[in-house]
């Protein structure tokens, strides 16, 4: 490799690295001007080029050229991480990691060159592509790799293709004993484990739900198992039993991604052979989290240009060798299509409605058939809440699941308010336009748009060709593109445009002054007589529409019953695809006109129902009308509960406190079966008291934003990093991060943000774990599912009480669920899910601080039973975050009460 110039820039300085190596500490204004002359080795390009003040950075990134050598591989976005995955030692402080990034990327350019470099094939071709489109490695590249001597396989013929299978048959009806599920639990966590009695008494527990189905619904089992039980082993235990013996496959669902990973990861303790875990295990997500490869077809032909083309040449490297094609939370490094800025990474996916099937020249190479396919057949799906849910209530899956083991429980609530919810607004209608008409613009001959997807089986049926016509006029009435700028400019075009016109005006009337900036919403109640007509007027172009749909999806049908000589199974594929999207979509037709009769007529108390205007940062991206289940369980149980046969939910915090199980059965749909439900609770193993402590500092004035950045930034110092910052506001954590980042960085303690980061969260998270200094502001998605055990989170600090929004949905549910009452049991929850980040495996060690004084005491019992809580100012905190790390909290404690204060 030739000497290059290289470029590190953190919150702590600024460093230019020369191609004689020396390195020098230099001023913003002298980076720039460097960078702009001669492309510089930078690692992460958005984040330097932020810290520079330079967005328009670029230059020769390093996790573009791993990217390139190491597809489907992950390595911390860090100097010490990247120095990790080529073997060499991490750097003793910023200035020498400047230096070594001009031997991480020798590193793997010469890696290139090792006869055992498993990920060459292909690289040669990908590489001279890239050179054509400008990408600043491709020459160092094109100098290292060998060529070839024969022709590189395109990409297509290198993707393994799916199988045809008969269908499963269904499963057997087994006994799962419970001395049989205990030796299994034996068996996974290994010889010479501790045997962990909380997790032995779940594991046995669990194989009711195992059992035979009840007459009048599945076997139910609620199961609170607190941190540090080991409930993961414990309910595969069972699971896996009944698994083998009854030749049937058990749904593992969970509501973060980080969990599913985890799951994931605990199969090889299932099958240690990898080739037989491929086959029984799968993991399934929902359709847009993979890669389409027709996408990535169009866009390595030319629909994409720029830095998105470079983009597709990478994806395109990782293809080949990822797993399952998961480009969200797979094995696709989270910060690769950040540093494009996600500019294309969207497109690649497999985007709602365009799928066509059969008719997909890759459709047998298709890694979402490949998934959904493999799940018939496997023994453990490992999928997520909302997956299973629409699942469910789309009917798409040929057989529901015999047994759905629901991990963090406490979010079903959550996961199905968001799933049967129903919303009749802007995007909605447009992408329902695009799913029956097709874009607005071609895009290179693809068959998109039912129309397109359909003309040739329709030019065989009569009736089926009048009914797709009359369907497409009709959705021509739908918004189409330039629908928000005809609303801002009070010209709409057509019924449902004048709708959303009306919602629009409604909601701002009624909104209130403060609300500017943020999305607004108001009640719909007392609809005006405008509102109310163009209701109907909208009412009537949407049944005008739902007609020739459902006829067409009859005429669909007959067909597949004929069965015509014509109709191949390319055709036939293609086909019952088309009548599983128009099921969907009459389904979703229907609830639209439901809600607008609702306009114009009474409401129904099942149903929460306002109008509303979304907006980021005073931008509005849609108009809408919106509908929540004031019960968002009662769908669950009827859709996805009562047709199973065993259901086990289970949780930390499932029970919420004083509620007990009333209240868990409430929050997870089990009140709403006519069946017994059973119960298990096995309390944490950990010592909350003698290793944790809750500080609440009383003299952090609320709204006093100077106050607040200097209490964050005194307690991360005096904790020395390893602090997770919780917020209930985007705009506070950043107003915080910026001043108090520098500050941190000059004391060697790195600062990273959610919101503020150009870096997606689940990265933030790796390398937040990754550093044991480093600290993470974030905000409610930080506060549950986030596992960083041991030194790496040693502090958790919230800014205020996470009191709930006051919308409309949240008025409604306060006002069913006891008014205060019910806002207590969201806090409390909020609160242990919080705490919960703390203590994660035995020997961990930490402080909780809320830095307000309205904290009140009635919310304190949402923390484990033995855990001190003090009221402090915040002099006082901190001395005790200082001297926390020697010592136990409770010898910490004696020790100050025989001083005295």
């Amino acid at each position: 490799m030739p000497p290059l110039p290289a470029l590190h820039a953190t919150h702590a300085g600024i460093w230019l690295v020369d191609g004689l190596g020396e390195v020098r500490a230099v001023a913003r204004g002298e980076a720039i001007a460097r960078a702009a002359e001669t492309p510089h080795i930078i690692l992460n390009a958005p984040l330097v080029g932020q810290r520079l003040g330079y967005p328009e950075l670029s230059g020769l990134d390093l996790l573009e050229l791993f990217a390139f050598v190491h597809p489907a591989r992950f390595a911390v976005p860090t100097v010490a991480g990247m120095a990790r995955a080529v073997g060499l030692a991490a750097p003793a402080g910023e200035a020498e990691g400047a230096a070594l990034l001009v031997r991480i990327a020798r590193a793997l350019l010469e890696g290139m060159t090792n006869r055992d470099w498993a990920e060459r094939e292909g690289a040669w071709t990908s590489n001279a592509t890239l050179h054509r489109l400008g990408w600043g490695w491709a020459p160092l590249v094109g100098m290292t790799l060998v060529r070839p001597e024969r022709g590189e396989r395109m990409l297509w013929s290198r993707l393994p293709q799916w199988e045809k299978s008969a269908d499963r048959p269904p499963p057997r009806s087994v006994r799962i004993g419970e001395e049989e599920a205990k030796q299994r639990l034996g068996l996974l966590t290994g010889q010479g484990a501790e045997a962990r009695e909380g997790q032995q008494a779940m594991a046995a527990a669990a194989t009711s739900v195992f059992g035979a189905r009840l007459r009048d619904g599945p076997k139910m089992m609620l199961a609170e198992a607190g941190t540090g039980i080991g409930k993961t082993l414990a309910y595969l235990a069972p699971a896996s039993l009944w698994a083998a013996e009854a030749g049937g496959a058990v749904w593992v669902s969970t509501y973060t991604k980080a969990l599913q990973r985890q799951l994931d990861a605990e199969g090889a303790r299932l099958f240690p052979d990898a080739e037989e875990r491929k086959s029984r295990i799968v993991v399934r997500k929902g359709r847009e989290n993979y890669l389409c490869l027709l996408n990535l077809e169009d866009a390595l032909q030319g629909s994409f240009s720029g830095r998105a083309a470079i983009l597709a040449q990478l994806v395109g490297r990782w293809a080949a060798f990822s797993k399952d094609g998961d480009m969200v939370g797979g094995d696709l490094p989270g910060w690769l299509p950040s540093l494009f800025r996600r500019a294309g990474a969207t497109a690649l996916t497999d985007r709602r409605g365009e799928c066509v099937y059969a008719g997909c020249p890759h459709y047998r190479r298709c890694f979402i058939e490949r998934a959904e396919r493999a799940s018939r057949d496997a023994d453990l799906v490992i999928a997520n809440h909302a997956l299973v849910m629409v699942n469910a209530a789309r009917a798409r899956m040929q057989r529901p699941p015999e047994r759905i083991l629901f991990d963090e429980g406490h979010h079903l609530f959550d996961a199905s308010d968001s799933t049967f919810a129903v919303v009749l607004g802007g995007q909605e209608m447009i992408e329902l336009r695009r799913w029956i008409v097709g874009p607005e613009k071609s895009s290179r001959g693809r068959r998109r748009g039912l129309a397109a997807r359909l003309m040739d089986v329709c030019s065989y049926d009569e009736p089926g060709a009048e009914a797709l016509d009359a369907a497409v006029d009709a959705a021509r009435h739908l918004p189409s593109d330039g629908w928000l700028q005809r609303l801002a400019e009070n010209d709409p075009f057509g019924s449902l445009e004048h709708l959303l016109a009306e919602v629009r005006g409604t909601v701002y009337a009624r909104a209130k002054a403060q609300d500017a900036g943020y999305g607004l919403e108001t009640e719909l109640a007392e609809p005006d007589a405008a509102l109310v007509s163009a209701s109907v007027a909208a009412m009537e172009a949407l049944e005008g529409l739902q007609r020739p749909l459902a006829a067409l999806g009859r005429r669909l049908e007959a067909v597949l019953e004929e069965a015509p000589d014509w109709l191949d199974a390319q055709a036939r594929a293609r086909v019952e695809g088309a009548i599983a999207g128009l099921t969907w979509r009459g389904g979703a037709l229907a609830a639209w006109i439901a809600l607008l009769a609702r306009v114009a007529g009474s409401g129904d108390p099942d149903f929460v129902d306002w109008l509303a205007v979304d907006r980021v940062e005073g931008r509005e991206y849609d108009v809408a009308i919106h509908r929540r289940w004031l019960d968002p369980t009662r769908p669950l149980a009827q859709a996805v509960l009562a047709p199973a046969s065993g259901v086990l939910v289970t949780s930390a915090t499932l029970r919420g406190g004083e509620e007990g199980w009333s209240g868990a059965e409430g929050r997870t749909g089990a009140s709403h079966l006519q069946v017994p439900v059973e119960h298990f609770a096995a309390e944490s193993p950990f010592d909350y008291g003698g290793s944790s402590e809750v500080l609440v500092v009383t003299d952090v004035k609320q709204g006093d934003l100077p106050a607040l950045s200097g209490a964050y930034a005194r307690l991360i110092e005096a904790a020395g990093g390893g602090t997770l910052g919780l917020f209930t506001a985007i705009s506070r954590l950043r107003a915080v991060h910026s001043r108090i980042a520098d500050r941190l960085a000059r004391e060697g303690l790195p600062l990273l943000a959610q919101h503020v980061d150009p870096i997606d969260t689940g990265t933030l998270v790796d390398m937040f774990r990754d550093d044991p200094r480093a600290s993470l502001l974030g905000t409610d998605a930080l506060r549950d599912g986030v596992d960083v055990p041991g030194e790496s989170l040693r502090l958790v600090v919230m800014e205020r009480v996470p009191w709930p929004r006051p919308t409309v949905l949240h008025a409604a549910r306060r006002m069913a669920g006891g008014g205060s009452a019910y806002d207590d049991r969201v806090i409390k929850a909020r609160l242990a899910q919080a705490f919960g980040r703390l203590i994660r495996r035995h020997g961990d060690r930490g402080q909780f601080v809320i830095l307000s004084a309205a904290m009140p005491s009635r919310l304190l019992s949402a923390f484990p039973a033995g855990v001190r809580v003090s009221r402090v100012p915040l002099d006082e905190a901190i001395a005790r975050v200082r001297g926390f790390r020697g010592g136990s909290v409770g010898e910490e404690v004696a020790a100050r009460e025989a001083v005295g204060p």
